[in-house]
Formats: structure tokens, C-alpha cells, sequence
């Protein structure tokens, strides 16, 4: 990934506001991954109900041999056996366990670096309030 190719940053060294700036963004992408992680997992859901329809039909009395509609995404539908449909539903459920996996090997990442960008944050305001305190009791050295 691209990732490796970055030049680290000393986040110690980086002002208050673009400290603040990182958190930001870190937490927006978070929101975006959570917000498609839970879509993934829908879509997922949603597969394996078709795959249960599908084997519920057939021991209703539904025959192996007669055709299914099948959703094959942005309003297409091909016509499959049931034991073809069971097979595009389940790869399609395997596919998206896969990119579930990957997403949140990802979020986990972008937690971690928020929680570092957090942390040296709130170091820095700590620091940065208790060096005012200092020198609002040393009456700034001006004296």
C-alpha cells in the first residue's frame, strides 16, 4: 500500500491546530469506513436470506431443474438453477467476508493512529496550559 511509501511524521513536533486537524480527519474517515463496514454486512445479510429463499423454495416443492431470478447488481437479473444461484449467492457472502476482514483490519489501524494523534494532543495542550500557568506566576520574566 501506499502507507509504506509515506514519510513518517514527529507528531510532537506538529502545532496544536494541525494536531486538532489530524483528529478530525482520522475521525471522519472512521465514520465513512464504520458507515460502509455496516453496508458490507448488510449486503452480506442480504445474500443469505436469498440463498435461504432459494433453499426454502425447493423444499416447497420447487424442482433443481427450473430457473431462478437472479440479482447480478445495478438492475441486471440472469436466470439460474437454484443450485447456480445457491453457488453466486454463496461466493458472493464469501467475497464480502473477505472485504469485511480487509475493512476491519483497516479500521483498526485508523483507530489506533487516532487514539497516538489523541493522545499527543491532549499531552500537548496538558503541556502547553501548564506552561501558561508558569508563566502567569512568574509574571513572564518581564520584571
Amino acid at each position: 500500500m501506499a502507507a509504506k511509501d509515506t514519510p513518517s511524521v514527529n507528531l510532537s513536533t506538529l502545532p496544536i491546530p494541525q494536531l486538532t486537524s489530524i483528529k478530525n480527519q482520522l475521525t471522519q474517515e472512521l465514520q465513512h469506513l464504520t458507515s460502509s463496514f455496516t453496508q458490507l454486512r448488510a449486503a452480506q445479510a442480504k445474500f443469505r436470506d436469498c440463498i435461504n429463499s432459494i433453499r426454502d423454495g425447493i423444499e416447497e416443492g420447487g424442482r433443481e431443474d427450473e430457473t431462478v431470478l437472479v440479482d447480478v447488481g445495478t438492475g441486471f437479473y440472469l436466470e439460474k438453477t437454484p443450485p447456480d444461484a445457491r453457488q453466486f449467492y454463496t461466493s458472493k457472502v464469501d467475497d464480502l467476508g473477505k472485504n469485511l476482514k480487509d475493512l476491519e483490519k483497516i479500521v483498526q489501524g485508523k483507530q489506533g493512529n487516532l487514539n497516538i494523534v489523541e493522545d499527543v494532543l491532549r499531552q500537548r495542550m496538558m503541556s502547553e496550559s501548564t506552561g501558561s500557568v508558569q508563566d502567569a506566576k512568574g509574571g513572564g520574566g518581564n520584571g
